[in-house]
C-alpha cells in the first residue's frame, strides 16, 4: 500500500490542565495577596472552583472560576492565561472580570438619586432590574454568570466563617440581584444559600431568632417527620412505587418571608415540617399525591400543581399541605428525578442530566415576560445539547447562546446602568442622560478609549462623554447615512434644537426688516406691541417671525403706520407656471357672477388673499380706485378691513346662474399641500389635478428638512371640486395634508 493511500489519523484533542495546575498558577502569581473582602486570593479561587464543580459545568468554566481573580500585575494577564490554559479559559476570565465592574456603587447611586422617597424606590427597582438583565445580556455565555454567582457565594461563606460583617451593600446586592438571578436560572442550590447568608448579615437578630426557634423544636420535629416518612414508605411499597422519601431542608430566609408575607406566627408555618418524595415519572407523582391525601387530611387552599402549570423559571413539582396525626400541618413535595435535578441546578442541570427523549421542556416552560421567555428559550437550547452528534461539542452551541434583545445595557462612569436601543451610539447615550449634554457632545471614551461618535455601543461598556461648555449639535447627526443617531428620542431633540435656532434667526431677520421700515417712515418710537396687535398678532415676535419668513408683506406694516386700511396682499409670482390660465377665468376679465345688493354695474374683482369660489359665503369691500373686492366671509384680511371701515362693506352674493351651475366662468383657488419629499411627488400630484380636469395656473414649492410645502393655484367652477381634489390628494403616497388655503 502506497503512503498516499494510508488513512490519516486525527490528532487527539489537547488535554486541558487540571484544577491543581490552575491553583498552582494562582499561588505563583498571587502569593499571599488578599481580596478587598480580606479573603486570600488562593482560598477564594479554590472555593469558587469547588462550587462550580458541584454544578458539574465543563472543565474550562472550573478553571476560569479559579483564575479570574489573579492579580493583574502581569503585563498581559489574558495572554499569559491563554498561553497556559487556552483561549477559551482566557475568554471566560476576561468576561468575568467585565462583570466585576457591576459593583455595589450601582445600588448606592440609586439610593441617593431622587429626593422623593417614592421616586427613589421606583428608580432603585428599575436599576436593580436593569442590573439583573445586564448580567445575562452582555455575558458571552451563561458560564460567566454562573462563575459570578459562585464567587459571590464563596465571599459570603468567607464572611460567615470569619465572623466578619460585610458592608450593607453586599447583602442588599445579593438579595436584590444575585439570588433572584439564580432563581430565574432555576439554580436552587445557589439561591437558597445566597439568601440565607445574605439575610444573616442584613437582619442578624431576626436570623438568630428563627434559627433558635428551629433548633428548639428540632428533635421533636425530626422525630415526627421520621415517623411520617416511614409510614409513607410502607404505603408506597404496598403500591409497588419506587420512591425516594426524605426530609426537606429548612431555609431561614424563606421562613422569614412567609412569616412576614402571610403575617403568620412561626408555629403556624407549614413548611417547617416537610418532606420530599422523588419518583421515576409524572404519573407516579399523581399516584403518590392520592396516597398522601388518603393518609392525611389535605388543606384544600394549600395545593399547588406546578407540573401542569410550571413556574415562569421552569420549576415543576406538586406541593400539598396535610394535617398530621397530632393536628398540626406539614408540607409534602412530590416530583420526578428530572424535576428534582432541575430544581437543584436549573440551567446547570442540563449539563449533566439528559432530558426524557423528545419531551424535554418543549412547550412546558410558561414564561410570562419577554425577558423570562429568553431565559426559557436559553434553557431549551441547553436541553437540546444531547441531540447533537458526538463529534460536535455541545458547548459550541452554548457559547453562542447569548440573549438577543432589542436593547443594550451600558454603564456611566459612576456605574449606573443605562438601557438604549440596540445600535445606539455615544450621541444617543449623551441625549439619554440630558439634552444639553447631547447638544454639547464632541467626543466619547468607551472603556477608556476615544472612539468616533457614530460607533455602535455594545453591552457592558462604560461610556464617558467629552463635552464643550457651549455649543450645539451638528447637522450631520441627522443624516441617517452617517449613523450618528439611532434613537428616535435623540433625533427629535436634535431637530427641535435646529427648529429653535431657525425660529430665532427668522425673528432676528424680521425684527431688522421691521425696524428698517420704521426708520424709513420716521416712526422709530412706535409701540411694537400695539403695532403687532393692530396687524392681528399676539406679540411682536410673532410678527417678526412671519416677516422674517417672508410670509407677511412690509406694505401691511407701512399701511398700519399711516392708520389706513391695509392693502390687500398681492400674490407673489410663482416659482414655475404649469400652464397658462384659461380664457374663461374671472382673473382675466370675465364676469365674476357676483351680484351687489343695491348697486348696478359696479366693477368687481375676486380677492387674491382668499380666492372665493361659488358657493362660498362672500362679502364685498369697496376699494379706492379698483372698484369692489370680493372676499370669502371668513377671510382674515377682510375681517380686519371691515373692522376699521365698516361703511365700505357691501352685501354680495353669487348670481343664480353661477349657483345653478349654468355659468361658464372658472375661479382660481389655492390648494396647500404638505408632504414628505420624494422623487416623483410633483408628478403624482399633477396627475390628480389632470384626472379632475382642473387647470393648474401656478405652483410654488419649498423643501425643508425632507418635507415639501407646495401651493397650487387651480381653476375650478365651484368649491366642491376643491374638496374632492383634496380628498384624492390625501391618498397620494407621502402627502401628509392637503387643503384649500384658508
Amino acid at each position: 500500500m502506497s503512503s498516499d493511500t494510508v488513512p490519516s489519523v486525527p490528532a487527539p484533542p489537547a488535554l486541558l490542565p487540571s484544577l491543581d495546575d490552575a491553583l498552582a498558577f494562582v499561588r505563583e502569581h498571587a502569593g499571599d495577596a488578599r481580596l478587598s473582602t480580606g479573603e486570600a486570593v488562593i482560598d477564594h479561587a479554590q472555593g469558587t472552583a469547588s462550587i462550580m464543580q458541584t454544578l458539574n459545568v465543563d472543565p474550562p468554566a472550573v478553571l476560569a472560576a479559579a483564575l479570574f481573580n489573579v492579580p493583574p500585575h502581569l503585563d498581559d494577564p489574558e495572554k499569559a492565561i491563554a498561553a497556559r490554559f487556552g483561549d477559551e479559559v482566557a475568554k471566560l476570565v476576561f468576561d468575568v472580570r467585565k462583570l466585576l465592574r457591576l459593583g455595589t456603587v450601582s445600588l448606592r447611586v440609586t439610593q441617593n438619586a431622587p429626593e422623593d422617597a417614592r421616586d427613589a424606590q421606583s428608580a432603585r427597582r428599575a436599576q436593580v432590574e436593569s442590573l439583573r438583565k445586564m448580567l445575562l445580556a452582555f455575558a458571552q455565555d451563561i458560564r460567566v454568570v454562573l462563575i459570578r454567582l459562585a464567587s459571590r457565594l464563596q465571599s459570603l461563606r468567607y464572611y460567615a466563617a470569619a465572623k466578619i460583617t460585610p458592608a450593607p451593600e453586599i447583602a442588599h446586592e445579593t438579595l436584590e440581584i444575585y439570588a433572584p438571578l439564580a432563581n430565574r436560572l432555576g439554580i436552587w442550590q445557589l439561591k437558597w444559600e445566597l439568601e440565607d447568608l445574605a439575610f444573616r448579615f442584613e437582619e442578624p437578630q431576626t436570623y438568630k431568632r428563627i434559627a433558635k426557634l428551629l433548633d428548639e423544636k428540632r428533635v421533636e420535629r425530626e422525630a415526627y417527620v421520621t415517623q411520617a416518612i416511614e409510614r409513607l414508605r410502607q404505603e408506597l411499597a404496598a403500591a409497588n412505587i419506587d420512591a425516594e422519601v426524605s426530609g426537606r431542608p429548612k431555609h431561614i430566609y424563606s421562613i422569614w418571608r412567609k412569616m412576614r408575607g402571610k403575617d403568620l406566627d412561626f408555629s403556624r408555618l407549614y413548611d417547617v415540617r416537610a418532606f420530599r418524595v422523588i419518583v421515576p415519572d409524572i404519573k407516579d407523582c399523581y399516584t403518590v399525591l392520592g396516597i398522601v391525601h388518603n393518609l392525611w387530611q389535605p388543606v384544600p387552599k394549600e395545593f399547588d400543581d406546578y407540573i401542569s402549570r410550571p413556574k415562569p423559571n421552569g420549576y415543576r413539582s406538586l406541593h400539598t399541605v396535610v394535617i398530621g396525626d397530632d393536628g398540626r400541618a406539614f408540607e409534602v413535595q412530590i416530583r420526578t428525578q428530572e424535576m428534582h435535578q432541575f430544581a437543584e441546578y436549573g440551567v446547570a442541570a442540563h449539563w449533566r442530566y439528559k432530558e426524557a427523549g423528545a419531551r424535554g421542556y418543549g412547550g412546558q416552560v410558561s414564561a410570562t415576560g419577554r425577558y423570562d421567555e429568553k431565559i426559557a428559550w436559553l434553557r431549551q437550547l441547553l436541553a437540546w445539547k444531547d441531540d447533537v452528534s458526538d463529534s460536535e461539542q455541545p458547548w459550541e452551541q452554548l457559547r453562542h447562546a447569548t440573549l438577543d434583545d432589542d436593547q443594550i445595557y451600558v454603564l456611566t462612569p459612576q456605574a449606573r446602568v443605562i438601557a438604549l436601543p440596540r445600535g445606539a451610539t455615544p450621541v444617543d447615550f449623551a441625549y439619554h442622560l440630558h439634552s444639553e449634554l447631547g447638544h454639547r457632545c464632541r467626543g466619547a471614551r468607551v472603556d477608556g478609549a476615544m472612539v468616533p461618535l457614530n460607533t455602535p455601543l455594545q453591552n457592558g461598556q462604560t461610556i464617558e462623554i467629552v463635552a464643550v461648555k457651549e455649543g450645539g449639535p451638528s447637522r450631520d447627526w441627522l443624516n441617517p447615512q452617517l449613523g450618528y443617531l439611532h434613537s428616535p428620542r435623540a433625533r427629535q431633540k436634535v431637530r427641535a434644537w435646529f427648529n429653535a435656532i431657525e425660529s430665532q434667526e427668522n425673528i432676528a431677520n424680521g425684527r431688522a426688516m421691521v425696524e428698517k421700515t420704521l426708520q424709513r417712515e420716521g416712526r422709530t418710537s412706535v409701540n411694537l406691541d400695539q403695532l403687532a396687535a393692530k396687524l392681528g398678532f399676539r406679540t411682536p415676535d410673532d410678527l417678526f417671525a412671519v416677516v422674517g419668513k417672508e410670509e407677511f408683506s412690509l406694505r401691511n406694516v407701512e399701511q398700519a403706520l399711516h392708520d389706513a386700511p391695509a392693502p390687500e396682499p398681492e400674490e407673489q409670482a410663482p416659482e414655475q407656471l404649469a400652464k397658462r390660465a384659461s380664457g374663461a377665468s374671472v382673473a382675466h376679465g370675465a364676469s365674476t357672477g357676483v351680484l351687489v345688493v343695491g348697486v348696478d354695474a359696479l366693477l368687481t374683482q375676486l380677492a387674491r388673499c382668499c380666492r372665493p369660489a361659488p358657493p362660498d359665503d362672500i362679502c364685498g369691500f369697496v376699494t379706492r380706485g379698483k372698484g369692489m373686492s370680493i372676499h370669502r366671509a371668513d377671510c382674515p384680511t377682510f375681517l380686519r378691513m371691515a373692522e376699521r371701515a365698516p361703511e365700505r362693506v357691501l352685501q354680495t352674493t353669487w348670481s343664480a346662474d353661477v349657483l345653478g351651475g349654468r355659468g361658464q366662468s372658472v375661479y382660481p383657488v389655492d390648494v396647500m399641500i404638505e408632504a414628505t419629499d420624494r422623487q416623483g411627488l410633483l408628478r403624482d400630484i399633477s396627475e390628480v389635478f389632470a384626472r379632475e380636469k382642473m387647470n393648474v395656473i401656478g405652483v410654488k414649492t419649498q423643501s425643508r428638512r425632507n418635507a415639501a410645502y407646495m401651493q397650487f393655484t387651480v381653476e375650478v367652477s365651484n368649491s366642491a371640486q376643491v374638496q374632492r381634489a383634496c380628498a384624492l390628494l390625501g391618498e397620494v403616497t407621502g402627502v401628509v395634508r392637503a387643503s384649500r388655503k384658508g
